[in-house]
């Protein structure tokens, strides 16, 4: 009973502050800060917070499984959130909040190939279910649901933010298996810094010019960000640890309609009623996956 309290607070804590995170990143590059230094400052706050506990680690044991996946994680975590941020930065979170559903069978396709977790008939029975709700959703916007939506940028940049942060899902439980949560949100952190300024550095992305242009208003959003981010990946390294990949990011999805109530509320997106059955659908989609595994 314990155990099932804390992983519902774990999961409830990562439904609120995945979206709500989302609403800072989208409100940072909309004052003008460049999608990969909010990246990249987002990663090197944690890690600054993460320092001291550096001393408590005994490195030395740890063993080449935890440095292979911990550099695999990071890699595909920073360009999966640069990704992100940069779709954030002019699409809508009404839209691409509910497309993250497609993550979960993502999650399900590179966990049953790297992790063994094999899904069941239901789960490819809500592996459908979520296609479904996700051709409402998406129906919603200017090129509707047909291949002419794959040529929408913002729409490109959340496909392959989705892909690459389901793939680092499964590295993270690989960092997990071979440490433990907590060594597994510090690696996170420490080499998502690294990554993510290298993508700084490919890009010429003046950090110097950037962060002289920051005022009270940004840092306060910047320091909610962090706030946000760290208890996302805290809480998804709680849940990893007792769940399988895909069905984890298949819970994950309950954070779908908060995506779209933000998008309404925050920043005045159209089209809310026909967002929130499609998502509803996608989350019945999710719910498969889970209760019949």
């Amino acid at each position: 009973m314990h155990d099932t309290l804390l992983l519902s607070a774990a999961l409830g804590l990562r439904i609120i502050s995945n979206p709500l995170g989302n609403v800072f990143q989208k409100q940072l590059t909309l004052q003008g800060t460049h999608p990969l230094c909010v990246n990249f400052l987002a990663y090197l706050l944690l890690a600054a917070v993460c320092f001291l506990s550096l001393s408590f680690v005994a490195v030395s044991e740890l063993n080449n499984d935890f440095w292979l996946y911990s550099v695999l994680g990071g890699i595909f975590g920073a360009l999966g959130n640069g990704l992100l941020i940069k779709a954030l930065h002019k699409g809508n979170l009404s839209i691409l909040g509910p497309i993250n559903s497609y993550k979960s069978i993502i999650g399900l396709f590179f966990g049953m190939l790297l992790l063994g977790e094999i899904p069941n008939l239901w789960g490819v029975l809500g592996i459908v279910i979520i296609i479904y709700g996700s051709y409402l959703v998406l129906d919603t916007t200017e090129e509707r649901f047909t291949p002419a939506l794959l040529r929408n940028k913002e729409i490109q940049f959340r496909i392959g933010a989705m892909v690459l942060t389901a793939i680092e899902a499964v590295f993270v439980k690989k960092v997990i298996l071979s440490s433990s949560p907590a060594l597994a949100f510090i690696s996170w952190c420490f080499f998502g810094a690294l990554f993510s300024f290298i993508l700084v550095l490919a890009f010429r992305v003046s950090l110097k010019h950037q962060v002289a242009n920051f005022n009270r208003s940004t840092f306060g959003k910047l320091f909610l960000l962090i706030s946000c981010i760290g208890t996302m990946q805290l809480s998804t390294n709680f849940v990893l640890n007792r769940m399988d990949v895909g069905y984890a990011l298949s819970l994950f999805q309950l954070s779908i309609l908060v995506s779209v109530l933000f998008g309404y509320r925050i920043f005045q997106e159209k089209d809310i009623g026909k967002k929130i059955i499609g998502s509803a659908i996608m989350l019945v989609g999710s719910a498969v996956l889970i209760l019949f595994n």
